[in-house]
């Protein structure tokens, strides 16, 4: 499909063809200039909406999570949800929508050899999600009167990100039947860290986050 006189270039439609083009070729377009010349737009045409393949991948990823949100706030429940069932309500949701993407997550995500580059994409995401668990940690704090009962934002936020990570790796090898372990290990993993939190403990967020982090994502 091409843009042609009738059809509105859009960022939307830049980010399907790219994904299109990437699983039908089971590779990253080598260059801006072929993937234009592939779809007869300018090169320019391009740049007005990304400034590199990277920066396309990274929104990409940052349409999930806008999908993600958008499909939460539909939900007339969602403003009476405590945080611990905000956070399952964005996890499960979250990753139904990986899911109806799932052969582009793994290829894009398998591809890299090096942690970092996997990473990279994610940068974006990275600051979405952890200033939505920020913003919850922020409204619980709002309604405690006394300092000593405030929780960090940051360090709850980077215990998400974290927890995060290691929802993605098992998920990309969760073979059961409509990925249910992976239902099972967010379900898991939200209960453990806000019973650490709850109990007062929220430092060892952090650390049992790096701890899934490194028994299943290094």
């Amino acid at each position: 499909m091409a843009a042609g006189a009738t059809t509105k270039l859009t960022e939307d439609k830049l980010i399907t063809w790219y994904m299109e083009l990437v699983l039908e070729e089971e590779k990253i377009p080598t260059s801006i200039f072929k993937f234009c010349k592939a779809k007869k737009i300018k090169e320019e045409e391009f740049y007005s909406f990304f400034g590199s393949f990277e920066g396309l991948q990274q929104k990409i990823w940052e349409k999930f999570y806008a999908s993600t949100v958008d499909v939460m706030q539909k939900n007339e429940q969602y403003g009476q949800m405590t945080n611990e069932e905000k956070i399952l309500t964005f996890f499960f949701t979250f990753f139904e929508n990986l899911t109806l993407n799932r052969s582009y997550v793994l290829f894009v995500l398998g591809r890299h050899q090096d942690q970092m580059e996997k990473l990279m994409q994610l940068k974006g995401l990275r600051n979405h999600i952890k200033g939505f668990a920020a913003e919850l940690i922020d409204e619980a704090n709002s309604d405690k009167n006394l300092k000593i009962l405030k929780r960090s934002p940051q360090l709850f936020s980077e215990g998400a990100w974290v927890q995060f990570v290691f929802l993605l790796k098992f998920w990309m090898n969760d073979r059961s039947p409509g990925f249910e372990k992976t239902d099972m290990a967010i379900e898991k993993s939200v209960t453990t860290i806000f019973k650490i939190y709850d109990n007062g403990s929220l430092e060892k967020i952090l650390d049992f986050g790096k701890f899934l982090y490194k028994e299943n994502f290094a």
